[in-house]
């Protein structure tokens, strides 16, 4: 876990890779939440029997399931001190290189690429990486766009 101090140290750090944090596990449980969430029940997500004759021997999360974790990843990944709030501004670019089996944990790393100034804080742009424990491609790279907002100065 990194601590920055500051908006500014955060601001110092561009060019900086972050991480890895540590491994999270994503079960059929959780797929099986997420297809439900969001109507999505393909069978190579939510039926292991047919999925283990499909391309991948086995279920896959959905790719923007794999996405969602992303906030959850980064907690673990960096924080900012003297930040009131940060809110998901918005993505430039998401590819999914490789499926994420069911099962697999994964893990994140993030390269700061742009800390630029807005009204009350700054908007942080990070190129996020999420591997799997079973090597080969990443399951999901992205860039990130985040707004972080200081914190109100007293006195």
């Amino acid at each position: 876990m990194r601590t920055f101090a500051s908006i500014a140290e955060l601001a110092g750090a561009v060019g900086e890779v972050i991480g890895p944090g540590p491994w999270h596990r994503v079960e059929q449980d959780r797929v099986n939440a997420f297809a439900d969430a969001t109507g999505d029940h393909q069978w190579i997500h939510i039926d292991p029997e047919r999925a283990a004759t499909g391309p991948y021997g086995t279920t896959v999360a959905h790719g923007y399931l794999t996405l969602s974790l992303l906030p959850a990843l980064m907690r673990d990944v960096y924080q900012v001190e003297g930040v009131r709030m940060g809110i998901n501004y918005g993505l430039n670019r998401v590819r999914f290189p490789a499926p994420l089996r069911t099962g697999d944990s994964i893990r994140v790393s993030a390269e700061i690429v742009a800390v630029d100034p807005v009204p009350g804080g700054v908007q942080l742009v990070a190129r996020v990486t999420v591997e799997p424990d079973r090597g080969g491609k990443p399951c999901c790279v992205a860039e990130t766009v985040s707004r972080l907002y200081a914190e109100e100065e007293s006195g």
